[in-house]
Order: structure tokens, then C-alpha cells, then sequence
């Protein structure tokens, strides 16, 4: 059971960490970049940039996240890294309102940005970019700053999930009666004695 949870831990935090650095790289540097372009070469750019997102090396740390962290709650609120579970709640309600401003914002920007047409096609290509642009990097900085607090949440419940291991490791073992100290059970340490000989 250990060896679950922490690997689910583990990967929710990689995963949610893929996530928020895909939309800050877009918030401080891709939509930066491309500011300063013409109205074609943004519109060409951005309709491109949303077909070749669409692929699994995105879906599944974007959709698969969720289901990683449900798990983790899960898992601590049976009893195993329980100081980690408030962080672990906090992180999966951040995640699934950044999911929520994606599909209910940036995708329908997305959608009406490609039904726009092929950019030789458009007749106003500012028009069409005004509608977007704006709205998009707002969007996107907002769910950029969500998908970074899940990962911090995260982190941190992976930092605290450790720490009570650690814990519940050595209180085993001190219930057990061995001594990692020494290798020695309880009552069985050798003391140190003035004179004693070695063998």
C-alpha cells in the first residue's frame, strides 16, 4: 500500500508539474513572442500550436492528473500520510478549476479561432485576432497560476507524506523493539564499559 500511494504522489506531482509549466511557458513566453508578429503569423501560429497540442503526450498528464490525485486523497484519508491530506484536497480543487477555465474558456477561444478559416482565407485578420488574443493570454494566465498552486500543494503533501513515514517507520520500530542505532533488540545494547576488551 505504501508503494502505491507514494508512487501515485509521485506521479500526480510530475504530471501537475508537466501542466503548469506548459502554461506559464505560454503566459512568459510563446504569447510574449508572439505579440509582436503580424495578424497572419499569429493567427497562422496559434491554429497550429492548438492542432498539434491535441496529441497524448499532452492528454494524458492534462486529463490523467485528476484521476492521480482523487487517488492520493484516497489513499490518506485511510490513514496513511493523513497531515498530507489537506494539501492533497487543496491541490485536486485547484487542478479541477484550472481544468474547468480550459474547457470552458481557452477551448472555446481555440474553436472559434479555427473557425475563422485558413488565414489567406480571413478577410479581417485583426478583427479575428482582437477577438482572441486578449481573452486567451487572460485566461491562460489565470489557469497558468492554478495549475502552478496544485503542483506547490503537491509538493508539499509529498514533502509532509515523507516526513510521516519516516515518522511511522520509527515508531514501528521502536514498538518492534530493535534499535536501528545499534542492531541490537531493546535491553540487548552492549554498554560501553572503562577497560572492556575487544574481540
Amino acid at each position: 500500500m505504501k508503494t502505491t500511494q507514494t508512487g501515485t504522489l509521485l506521479a500526480a506531482v510530475i504530471a501537475s508539474g508537466l501542466m503548469a509549466g506548459l502554461f506559464a511557458a505560454f503566459a512568459y513566453s510563446v504569447m510574449p513572442g508572439l505579440r509582436g508578429t503580424s495578424d497572419h503569423t499569429f493567427v497562422a501560429t496559434m491554429q497550429g500550436i492548438n492542432k498539434a497540442i491535441l496529441n497524448p503526450v499532452f492528454m494524458l498528464p492534462f486529463v490523467g492528473t485528476i484521476p492521480l490525485i482523487a487517488l492520493a486523497v484516497f489513499l490518506a484519508r485511510r490513514g496513511h500520510g493523513r497531515p498530507a491530506l489537506p494539501w492533497l484536497v487543496a491541490a485536486l480543487v485547484l487542478y479541477l478549476v484550472a481544468f474547468a477555465v480550459t474547457v470552458a474558456a481557452n477551448v472555446p477561444l481555440n474553436d472559434q479561432l479555427e473557425r475563422a478559416g485558413a488565414p489567406d482565407s480571413i478577410g479581417d485578420l485583426a478583427a479575428v485576432r482582437e477577438r482572441f488574443e486578449a481573452a486567451w493570454v487572460a485566461w491562460n494566465i489565470v489557469r497558468a497560476l492554478l495549475h502552478t498552486a496544485a503542483f506547490a500543494c503537491l509538493a508539499w503533501a509529498l514533502v509532509l507524506y515523507g516526513a510521516d513515514r519516516v515518522r511511522t517507520d520509527r515508531a514501528a520500530a521502536s514498538t518492534s523493539g530493535s534499535s536501528p542505532a545499534y542492531g541490537y533488540g531493546a535491553g540487548h545494547e552492549r554498554p560501553f564499559t572503562a577497560g572492556a576488551r575487544s574481540t
